[in-house]
């Protein structure tokens, strides 16, 4: 079986794993105090052109989105997303559980605007006893969203923008953010993105990592106490070590970069061959998952030796599915994929020819 549904089947880098066993044996302090950590919390920096952002890191994904808006929001607030956004929609309601509503609002491709920001925050603030309805206090996105669109850096500064006129802090899930930084359509650095929000984190989960993600917080009012947080949400590893030498290894020499422009090109490698063949997508997404819409015969077919990921019904007979690479996704696994899908669709054709040639 060969897997496109996600982009962590597989375990973590060579480098990675090289650099675990050396370090083994090594004593070293608890929590993310040691010198790993501490090296990884400096090449951060650098890479974001910031020498005084605070960087912590945490477990995971949903621990990490849970932690830092616990850690930002007054008990009453709730934090504006896009419906199809990773907090509304594949955390089991881990936000709310909190007690923090997520704010949703349309969006088709993944992406909200800076006009329904200030139409959310508008409408709670004209309302005529507001301390009745939960008041927004957070803005949240993801780069790239689940839909693998980006934002561009005039976007994202826009929404930065908006968030300060409205007192609202500005939020950015990286989850698969090397994903975006690698991808051809990418008009932004590290660096932009660390001028462009309050706080953001780096995914190392789904990019080559074991586990784990970057905090990186640049407000200065939202860095104080964020480490009993990440203690009391349950992200804080006493072996903290791990995921220093994780993200030492990711950034000391572009490594992070390097693999995350491989899952992208191996994604574009799917999208150029179906288009090919008059396969239509779902969204134009520049980044490592790809949304084509297929007929469901040919799916059927397919789940045979692949697996991936229902997105939605199109019509009667065609379905948008996922195929998502990773930075470990090998190229001839892409070119069988690739292969099967033509030889389908050559086959599908074929038989409505001869349809059509008896009728």
């Amino acid at each position: 079986m060969i897997r496109f549904e996600c982009d962590y089947n597989e375990g973590a880098h060579e480098r990675i794993l090289q650099r675990l066993m050396e370090t083994n044996m090594e004593q070293t302090s608890g929590y993310g105090t040691d010198e790993h950590c501490e090296r990884a919390r400096m090449l951060i920096r650098q890479a974001c052109d910031n020498d005084q952002a605070d960087v912590h890191f945490l477990v995971g994904g949903t621990q990490t989105n849970t932690t830092v808006i616990a850690s930002i929001l007054r008990p009453y607030q709730g934090v504006i997303a896009a419906t199809s956004g990773h907090i509304a929609v594949h955390e089991t309601g881990a936000i709310e559980a909190t007690g923090h509503k997520v704010l949703t609002v349309p969006s088709k491709h993944g992406k909200i605007t800076p006009e329904q920001v200030r139409t959310v925050y508008d409408a709670h603030m004209n309302e005529s006893s507001p301390e009745h309805c939960v008041q927004p206090g957070m803005v949240y996105i993801s780069q790239p969203t689940e839909n693998g669109t980006m934002y561009s850096k005039a976007e994202l500064q826009a929404l930065h923008t908006v968030s300060r006129a409205c007192g609202l802090s500005f939020f950015v899930d990286g989850a698969r953010l090397g994903y975006a930084l690698a991808s051809r359509d990418c008009d932004m650095t590290l660096a932009d993105l660390a001028r462009f929000c309050d706080v953001f984190y780096i995914g190392g989960t789904k990019i080559g990592a074991l586990m784990g993600e970057a905090v990186v917080i640049l407000n200065e009012a939202l860095k104080p106490d964020f480490r009993y947080m990440i203690k009391q949400k349950g992200g804080l590893l006493a072996k903290g070590r791990l995921l220093g030498i994780q993200f030492e290894t990711l950034f000391e020499d572009g490594l992070y970069l390097d693999i995350s422009r491989h899952a992208v090109d191996m994604a574009l490698r799917i999208h150029d061959s179906l288009e090919q063949h008059g396969v239509r997508f779902l969204y134009d997404s520049p980044t490592n998952q790809q949304f084509p819409i297929l007929p469901d015969r040919l799916l059927e077919k397919l789940r045979s030796g692949y697996t991936f990921s229902f997105w939605e019904k199109v019509d009667d007979t065609h379905s948008a599915v996922r195929f998502c690479t990773s930075w470990a996704t090998r190229q001839e696994n892409v070119d069988a994929l690739t292969r099967e899908i033509a030889q389908i669709l050559h086959e599908e054709i074929q038989v409505l020819e001869r349809v059509e040639a008896l009728v």
